[in-house]
């Protein structure tokens, strides 16, 4: 890392010998002063010892005239020295740097801390590291497993729609299209996540039951206020899938995300298993994953706003009760903030 500072500053004090014989003699008084400790300052941070032997020469204020004719001895001394450098150390000022170098905050291409650190402009800089998916404590599928998944499912009747519908393969089909479901950082996290998607989708379902609201084909569920996703008659927009996807709102972007018409095929959401959990997936990760930090009484309300504040009490426990359970199985705690 010391060599790799050594010649970015090495290539700062080089450029600013090539600004004083640039220079009239009449300005080397300014030079002196300025450009000439700059660059002084500037060797001494880099520890190049035959540079600045050279550079100290005139360093010393031995006047203008020999002043020029010592700087054209520096720069020949630093060009013998860049020599002996690397390759990799300067390709081109103002960057244009090949594809694994980085271009400094100063305009030079290289390696290592010096030009991809700070400031660093292009190329492959730390500063700005690509993003990476937390790994939690595994994959989704490590955490639903068939015996957590089958523990809900088999608590439905026999006699339920839902029973032949929902599957855990259908759900994971559909979280290759979310890969950041259930990935927030840390293992508890990630855990605490999946323990909440399911404990509310166990209640919206009655355990995987219902794949359609009860009830809801007696309701359009139509807000023909919102003109960026209108209605299209005599189609439906009530709750069907894992979490009662409802409203025109919610069935036309969460159709676009997923490939489908969702205001001219709604009843799509009741047919197709992978589908029905793709929705559910998008509503959980656009309209609830926000607040999950909050805790578990924020995603209530994110669902079902109506039964906070006393609107409906019962519902509210035993959406808790169900994420309690839950991360009782995956071996999280619950947090607090639980109810809204």
């Amino acid at each position: 890392m010391k060599l790799e500072m050594d010649r970015e500053l090495f290539v700062r004090a080089l450029k600013m010998a090539f600004t004083c014989l640039m220079r009239p003699l009449d300005e080397m008084a300014y030079v002196e002063a300025k450009i000439f400790q700059a660059c002084c300052d500037v060797v001494a941070q880099a520890g190049l010892r035959v540079f600045k032997v050279s550079v100290m020469i005139y360093c010393g204020g031995q006047g203008v005239a020999k002043m020029r004719s010592n700087i054209l001895l520096t720069i020949i001394l630093a060009i013998v020295l860049a020599g002996a450098l690397p390759k990799n150390v300067v390709e081109a000022q103002n960057c244009g740097c090949a594809a694994n170098l980085c271009c400094s905050q100063y305009g030079y291409c290289g390696t290592g801390n010096a030009y991809c650190g700070q400031g660093c402009k292009q190329g492959p800089c730390y500063s700005s590291p690509t993003p990476t998916t937390p790994s939690g404590s595994g994959s989704v599928a490590d955490i639903v497993t068939p015996a957590f998944f089958n523990g809900i499912i088999n608590q439905a009747a026999a006699s339920c729609a839902g029973k032949n519908f929902y599957t855990r393969n259908a759900f994971l089909s559909a979280v290759n299209s979310y890969p950041q479901f259930g990935k927030l950082g840390s293992a508890e996290a990630s855990k605490r996540e999946i323990a909440a998607f399911f404990a509310h989708v166990t209640h919206e379902t009655g355990h995987f039951c219902y794949i359609e609201e009860i009830n809801g084909a007696s309701g359009d569920y139509c807000d023909e206020n919102n003109r960026e996703y209108p209605c299209v008659p005599g189609k439906k927009y009530y709750g069907r899938g894992p979490l009662q996807l409802s409203w025109n709102y919610n069935y036309g972007p969460a159709g676009r995300s997923n490939n489908f018409d969702g205001l001219n095929n709604p009843d799509i959401v009741a047919r197709d298993a992978v589908v029905s959990f793709k929705t559910a997936l998008w509503f959980w990760m656009n309209r609830v994953r926000p607040v999950v930090s909050q805790g578990f009484g924020a995603t209530i309300r994110a669902i079902n706003s109506i039964e906070c504040n006393g609107g409906n009490a019962g519902a509210v426990q035993a959406r808790v009760r169900y994420y309690r359970d839950y991360c009782s199985q995956l071996g999280v705690s619950t947090e607090n903030n639980l109810t809204c």
